[in-house]
């Protein structure tokens, strides 16, 4: 039997040493190394999009591998990819570090130097693992690599006002509506809206999961309310101050606990790059980025991108952007806005119509938007074009406009873009 082998490592030295061990394991395709833990998530999932077979059988994954810290990547890979057996290189190889990999969901710990019998041992043991897991589980195994019957869609907006917290409520309004299980999470920390953009007042937050390590599904459920609209909200604290005791690693294991009990997990993460947010928007299936058709907005979500690509979170070409109050007289069109940001416009940009949403907003029950809103009927079908939607939800939007409505206008504002587009 063949082993595909998958290594994790970012020093190139500790690499090339990694490749030659690899290479002289019996019945062993090494790959080329992955340089770091975004890299290896979405190399993974590219190859589970197709099959379960594609998977590598084993994933090496160094101590030094950023910018997620090895367990917390051990954690991630075991709970997405469960069929692949993850085994950690670390120069610690005593009794509580093996303990942690394996609470993580290791299948086995080498130790630094790398001894090529003890190499040899640990790969093959998880292979065999990886083996048997793939047998139990059969074709339909291929159904649980986006993690155990969860989907992540993050959106975030490139500054203020841009319409993000809308945007957020009614993609997951339209995933339950379509018969999805479905969990709202208000990440905007400091600065949450969900709550009052849905009429909900609730003691718990995101805040009082902070803390645990082992977040249960009792204990989940003891802070999320389940709204009359049929999602799952996890609200922002009341106090904004709370927002700080959320930090990466509580944001990781909240977003995995959703992850392992709803079909979606929308989550609104604001304006701010924060750890939680940006360890919310590394890990998502499909990262949302809503921007209006201005300059400012436009240069602000260029900023986004970068910032995001700079702290390896998000590549801008995997980043869906959202264009928000549209019209086909706008001179800043989508696709000069998928240009310059060097990200992936979406087919159905959304109206610019705010006499639709005034009243409910007001209200503050956005549930309540007429379905002959053109607005909502925009943002249901980008639902569905992200993937959200099990079925045609019970409201039936029409398409968006058509792409040939999305052309350039290379003058005014067009213009002034184009000088800063380099800034």
């Amino acid at each position: 039997m063949t082993t595909r082998i998958l290594p994790a490592v970012a020093d190139p030295d500790a690499a090339r040493i990694f490749s030659t061990l690899l290479s002289q394991l019996p019945s062993a395709e090494p790959a080329a190394p992955v340089a770091d833990s975004t890299t290896l998530l979405d190399t993974l999932a590219r190859l589970a999009l197709d099959s379960l077979d594609d998977l590598p059988e084993v994933v090496l994954v160094h101590e030094r591998i950023g910018p997620v810290p090895a367990l917390e990547l051990i954690r991630e890979v075991a709970l997405r990819f469960p069929a692949v057996g993850v085994v950690l290189v670390s120069s610690d190889a005593g009794p509580a570090l093996f303990s942690a990999a394996m609470d993580s969901g290791a299948r086995g710990l080498v130790g630094l130097p790398l001894s090529y019998e003890e190499l040899a041992a640990r790969v093959q043991a998880a292979a065999q693992w990886a083996v048997g897991v793939r047998r139990h589980l059969g074709k339909g195994a291929a159904d649980a690599f986006t993690g155990p019957g969860g989907r992540v869609v993050t959106v975030t907006g490139a500054k203020g006002g841009v319409g993000t917290t809308f945007t957020a409520v009614q993609f997951a309004l339209a995933a339950a509506a379509s018969g999805r299980r479905t969990a709202l999470v208000d990440m905007d920390l400091q600065a949450g809206d969900v709550g009052s953009y849905l009429d909900v007042q609730f003691r718990r937050s995101i805040a009082d999961l902070a803390g645990i390590q082992d977040i249960s599904p009792r204990v989940l459920q003891d802070a999320v309310y389940e709204d009359r609209t049929g999602l799952a909200l996890l609200l922002a604290p009341a106090d904004g101050e709370r927002g700080e005791e959320v930090d990466d690693r509580a944001a990781r294991h909240i977003v995995g606990a959703l992850r392992s009990r709803y079909e979606i997990v929308v989550v609104d993460c604001g304006t701010q790059v924060t750890g939680a947010n940006a360890a919310a928007v590394e890990m998502a299936d499909v990262a949302v980025l809503v921007t209006t058709p201005d300059v400012i907005a436009v240069r602000a979500a260029k900023r986004m991108v970068r910032l995001w690509e700079r702290l390896q979170v998000r590549k801008a070409e995997d980043t869906s952007v959202v264009v928000n109050r549209w019209s086909k007289h706008t001179e800043i069109q989508p696709a000069l806005i998928e240009k310059i940001t060097k990200t992936r416009a979406t087919r159905t940009p959304v109206p610019a119509a705010f006499k639709e949403l005034q009243a409910v907003v007001d209200a503050g029950r956005v549930q309540d938007l007429d379905n002959r809103s053109t607005v909502k009927q925009a943002l249901w079908t980008l639902a569905g074009e992200l993937g959200l939607l099990a079925a045609a939800p019970d409201t039936p939007p029409p398409a968006g406009p058509p792409g040939g409505a999305l052309t350039l206008r290379a003058a005014g504002t067009v213009s002034r873009l184009r000088r800063g587009r380099e800034g």
